[in-house]
């Protein structure tokens, strides 16, 4: 029984960063290194406890991952240093932590522990102390995806910017892809028609909003150096171009501008089967006033009133002429 006991603790030490359960530790990641395997990185697995997890955990803005474990489980064991692997690995990104649940049987509780090893979700942002049970693999490459998954969720798409100047086309090309959109003329769409262009894109964006790209619009014929270098003159607006500045290549799409095709169009990138083009040269941008919203200022022409000529004879029209 004695040696039982001391493999009990001896577990609950290792699975919380040789700290005992009764530890009045802050909370702070060990530097044991003891799931670190070979990665190399130390143990961030935070201990948690009946005082200090209100604060670490539900006071918190991160995304936390709460393991309830009992040291005498052998789930626990095995999963142990993939905690800790997945703990060092997702540093930055979100928080691991693990509770002694035959320590803090009150916090295993309330949470509704009933077997070990438990995984709560407190998800990022206000909480409302509600944990959500983890269903995601064991594995550390498991919970590292299943994080970051989980984290892209929330990701807002990146906007959609005018292209208005150097600055905003070299922001946008710094990026993995940059999607440039040339737009047909005001006074060929109407505000109406050009929104419901920009918001197809921003669609777009939104359905790859995990990709590292970047989404501009400009209207048909303000950049001519770019049309000329990405050669989309001769089939009509909207046209549609992606750019790898880095490896200087770019594609054009030929499909008509639908989601359908552009979302193909994205995809076809992505998994290799789309034509690319070599980008020859570097297209210098003209600096452009952004759009305002507003529809086309048409100038109107003043009617001329020819009611005057009823009285006026032919012959005396053509002597004043």
């Amino acid at each position: 029984m004695a040696k039982a006991l001391d493999a009990a603790k001896s577990v609950a030490m290792a699975r919380l960063g040789g700290r005992g359960g009764n530890s009045k530790s802050s909370g702070s990641g060990s530097n044991s290194g003891s799931g670190s395997g070979s990665h190399g990185g130390k143990d961030e697995v935070v201990e948690l406890t009946e005082s200090n997890f209100e604060k670490l955990v539900l006071q918190s803005d991160d995304l936390w991952l709460v393991e309830f474990f009992a040291p005498w489980c052998g789930h626990c064991k095995s999963l142990a240093p993939e905690w800790s692997r997945a703990s060092s690995d997702l540093k930055g990104e979100a928080k691991l932590g693990a509770v002694d649940a035959t320590v803090y049987a009150s916090l295993a509780s309330k949470y509704g522990v009933q077997g070990y090893p438990t995984i709560k979700v407190f998800p990022a942002g206000k909480k409302t102390g509600d944990g959500e049970n983890y269903e995601g693999g064991r594995r550390a490459s498991d919970i590292v995806s299943w994080v970051r998954e989980k984290l892209a969720e929330n990701v807002a798409p990146p906007e959609v910017h005018e292209l208005v100047d150097q600055t905003v086309y070299d922001a946008c090309t710094s990026k993995q892809l940059c999607f440039i959109t040339f737009l047909p003329h005001i006074t060929e769409s109407g505000a109406a028609g050009r929104n419901a262009n920009i918001e197809l894109l921003q669609t777009t964006s939104h359905l790859f909003r995990k990709r590292p790209f970047g989404w501009l619009w400009a209207e048909a014929l303000s950049q001519p150096n770019l049309e000329r270098a990405f050669d989309v003159g001769g089939f009509g607006y909207p046209a549609v171009v992606a750019v790898n500045a880095k490896k200087k290549m770019y594609a054009v799409m030929r499909t008509a501008y639908e989601e359908k095709h552009l979302t193909e169009f994205v995809g076809g990138l992505l998994g290799g089967k789309q034509s690319l083009f070599p980008l020859r040269d570097t297209p210098s941008i003209e600096a452009h006033t952004a759009w305002d919203g507003s529809d086309a200022q048409v100038d109107v022409v003043e009617e001329i009133d020819l009611s005057a000529l009823d009285d006026v004879s032919l012959d005396e029209a053509k002597t004043e002429l």
